[in-house]
């Protein structure tokens, strides 16, 4: 077997050596066998390892990218699907809700007149359901509310929040945004744009950007996966070998 050294998995991705330590130590590569020296001796193992790490974070990110890899390195394969189900989902939902806010941006750029610029069948959510709704926290939306991206009404007696269609498009269209990597301050721009069913082109720019970036991860997503694919065939010819040697080296084989 090929033994590699450290330096010579992060030279083919222009990382540093201490990355690839790092990355053994927190499970994303499996761990490596040593030299007498106490040097590690890396394989082909660790180098597709390391291509199928590198690549999920490209497509899902490095929390996620890691979770899939050490659910894999710990023979965990049903935990390593299920996360890249959650990220194929997750983008599904990105896709579903850049549509709602572009029939929403139609809608404001027509001259039908305010009462059709937001869906009419959406009953009002509170606080606690719209932040379910999104992923997010209560406290999330507070902010959001205080910076004035969202302004809900109060209910009369109670003064709880009240969310209704327009101010859920707009919480919707915050977390895309925000999700883009957009400040607070430019979705509050945007949202107020959209609110007002004034200027559209800062809206128009933001949301061909986010598509663009979608599609950028999805494409990312079918490398990952065809990394992800090879590195799971390369562990289990691998344990398939361990077992056969370990039934050779029953007694009375």
């Amino acid at each position: 077997m090929k033994h590699l050294r450290p330096v010579d998995l992060a030279r083919e991705h222009g990382i540093s050596t201490q990355a690839v330590r790092n990355y053994e130590r927190d499970g994303y590569l499996p761990a490596a066998l040593r030299a007498p020296s106490g040097y590690r001796r890396y394989t082909e193992t660790h180098a597709t390892a390391l291509r199928a790490y590198l690549a999920l974070v490209q497509a899902y990110g490095h929390a996620m990218g890691g979770e899939i890899m050490r659910s894999l390195n710990t023979g965990d394969l049903d935990a390593a699907l299920t996360a890249v189900d959650r990220g194929h989902a997750q983008l599904l939902r990105d896709r579903s809700t850049l549509d709602a806010v572009g029939r929403a941006v139609e809608h404001l750029t027509s001259d039908r007149g305010a009462a059709e610029h937001t869906p009419a069948d959406r009953t009002p959510l509170s606080i606690g359901e719209l932040a379910r709704r999104l992923g997010v926290t209560a406290a999330t939306l507070r902010n959001w509310e205080a910076v004035g991206i969202l302004a809900p009404v109060r209910e009369p007696v109670t003064g709880h929040r009240s969310f209704g269609a327009a101010d859920i498009r707009d919480a919707e269209l915050a977390h895309l945004l925000r999700r883009g990597g957009y400040p607070l301050a430019h979705i509050r721009t945007v949202v107020r744009q959209v609110r007002t069913a004034g200027g559209t082109e800062a809206l128009s720019a933001a949301l061909d950007d986010w598509r663009g970036r979608l599609t950028a991860r999805g494409v990312a997503m079918l490398e990952a996966a065809a990394r992800l694919a090879g590195y799971t065939a390369l562990l289990d010819t691998a344990r398939a070998g361990r077992r056969t040697t370990a039934q050779r080296e029953l007694p009375g084989r």
